[in-house]
């Protein structure tokens, strides 16, 4: 009936209409997590940002204990954590968010997605959840970022694990990305056809990621609108130094020497054609006193390629330890 069709069409309006409530949030990301929650088993939760845009995070482990801030890169979400987190939140509070536009949280279709927004959102949950202290782990542009938040928050931040990554600018982009930002073909690839997510899936590994894991971290970006900040990340790669986030990106570089007294781990996938070993020796340049374990045997995600014994190494390091590798 006419009628009947208008009426539905009406309710599914006022439907959308409606703003997202917390609860609502977890009961959706409850039903999105079910094909994979015997990989990623945590409670979700849920940040309201300016704009009613939410973002998402776990909080696992003892609410009292010592605080970890888990932050990935690009094409991942926080189910890159779930290894460490396992393991580390017997111990320690844990605490792996989802970006805007990533993971569980919000996609916003307008939304600045910008290095400056990201660190601004971090610092937003920082200040959210009240962490007057808390320990950095971060691998990818989750590096930059995290460095980005630590540049704002320096008295806060008590010792920094990062994973291939970079927080300072770089000569050249490795051409699988570059052909990533190709106008029109490269956004064509990345949100039509989903090639980086894809790719990344067995481009970043040296042994095959098992089929679960695979669905996990492509289960967010699963259509074009989910792909949003997978291609504005890449867009984002401040190269020319008229970029928008280049200064953003120098003014972190700048304030790298301010935490070379810190407890710092660099833990190095050697196999990563994007992050090199040319990053490493940056990094040691930087932060001299950095304690530097090499997985000779892993890929960008070294995570996933030795998960355990990198869950063990954020484990000794967070257990203050100084030992040899």
């Amino acid at each position: 009936m006419p009628g009947q069709d208008n009426l539905e069409v009406r309710t599914a309006k006022r439907t959308r209409a409606r703003p997202a409530t917390p609860a609502a949030k977890r009961a959706w990301a409850d039903a999105r997590l079910r094909p994979i929650r015997g990989e990623y088993p945590f409670a979700s939760h849920f940040l309201e940002l300016d704009g009613g845009v939410y973002m998402h995070y776990i909080d696992e482990g003892p609410s009292e204990a010592e605080a970890l801030l888990f932050l990935h890169g690009n094409p991942t979400w926080s189910f890159a954590w779930r290894g460490a987190v396992r393991r580390l939140s017997k111990r320690y509070r844990c605490i792996a968010f989802d970006h805007v536009g990533c993971g569980l949280s919000d996609k916003p279709a307008n939304y600045s997605y910008r290095l400056a927004a990201h660190i601004e959102n971090a610092r937003r949950l920082v200040l959210g959840l009240e962490l007057e202290r808390f320990s950095l782990v971060a691998h990818d542009w989750g590096g930059t970022i995290a460095m980005g938040l630590a540049r704002r928050l320096p008295e806060r931040v008590a010792r920094i694990a990062l994973a291939n990554t970079a927080a300072f600018p770089f000569p050249r982009m490795p051409w699988r990305i570059a052909a990533c930002r190709v106008p029109v073909l490269g956004k064509l690839a990345v949100r039509g056809l989903n090639a980086f997510a894809r790719a990344a899936t067995f481009m970043t590994v040296e042994t095959p990621l098992h089929p679960t894991v695979k669905l996990g971290y492509l289960l967010p970006y699963d259509n074009y609108a989910n792909r949003v900040a997978v291609a504005a990340f890449v867009d984002d790669i401040p190269m020319a130094p008229d970029h928008p986030s280049r200064g953003e990106l120098e003014a972190i570089a700048h304030s790298l020497r301010r935490f070379q007294d810190r407890p710092i781990r660099l833990l190095w996938g050697m196999r990563d054609w994007c992050f090199t070993n040319a990053f490493l020796e940056e990094w040691v340049r930087i932060w001299p006193r950095a304690q530097v374990r090499r997985f000779e045997e892993a890929g960008h995600f070294v995570f996933e390629d030795a998960p355990e014994r990198f869950a063990a190494e954020l484990d000794d390091f967070l257990s203050g330890s100084t030992s040899a590798p």
